[in-house]
């Protein structure tokens, strides 16, 4: 990465860490990639990534072997640095409204991975935003979130989301998904889990794992 795309890094990471409160989830993806591809095998060959500052996450993706992925930028682009925009104007990364219907036909993706996205929508948008995403995969949706414990919304950056970020429990993520028939893939997060173990990897955020549509 170029000492441009280097300094926008970690100008989205601080913008990151202090909307979202004390962590980024974004950042936490990047540190568990060698997770999700011994949780996931084959699954991780084909990826979308959803959230701030995708640019990051699809180039360090990219740089895995027999690895193809896509990125989606909920938020504008303007101040990012050259690899990035080289990715939009390539269409890997696109910029797109996520309140809507994504651009990608059904199961486009093997695995879809989402961050510091769903926290800064209501429940209403939720409600459409979730199976969306769970209808461009094919073979399951892995969702960061914040914890609670962690909200710490600036009101400076709130206009940067359009709204302060909103942590929900575990419990109240789980009551959800099955609310818009999402099934939580036990045999996933058991897999990622026992690679956490084995590679001391201790999450800043919490992990969800949920099937695709049949």
């Amino acid at each position: 990465m170029s000492a441009e795309g280097e300094n926008w890094s970690v100008k989205i990471t601080t913008l990151l860490e202090n909307a979202a409160g004390d962590y980024s989830c974004t950042v936490e993806v990047q540190r568990a990639i060698s997770i999700l591809k011994k949780a996931y095998g084959d699954s991780m060959h084909k990826v979308l990534h959803v959230g701030l500052d995708t640019c990051t996450v699809v180039s360090k993706l990219l740089s895995e072997e027999e690895t193809e992925a896509w990125g989606v930028e909920p938020y504008d682009v303007e101040d990012a640095g050259r690899s990035c925009k080289s990715l939009v104007r390539k269409g890997i990364v696109r910029v797109v409204d996520i309140k809507y219907p994504l651009p990608y036909m059904p199961k486009s993706f093997s695995l879809v991975l989402v961050s510091d996205a769903l926290d800064y929508l209501s429940e209403r948008y939720l409600n459409r935003t979730l199976p969306d995403l769970a209808r461009v995969s094919a073979d399951g949706l892995v969702v960061f979130t914040g914890y609670p414990r962690k909200q710490g919304a600036k009101a400076a950056e709130v206009s940067k989301f359009g709204r302060a970020a909103k942590l929900r429990s575990t419990s109240w993520w789980s009551k959800f998904f099955g609310q818009i028939s999402l099934e939580e893939n036990d045999d996933a997060a058991k897999k990622l889990n026992e690679a956490a173990t084995k590679m001391s990897y201790v999450s800043n955020c919490q992990v969800f794992h949920l099937r695709s549509f049949n």
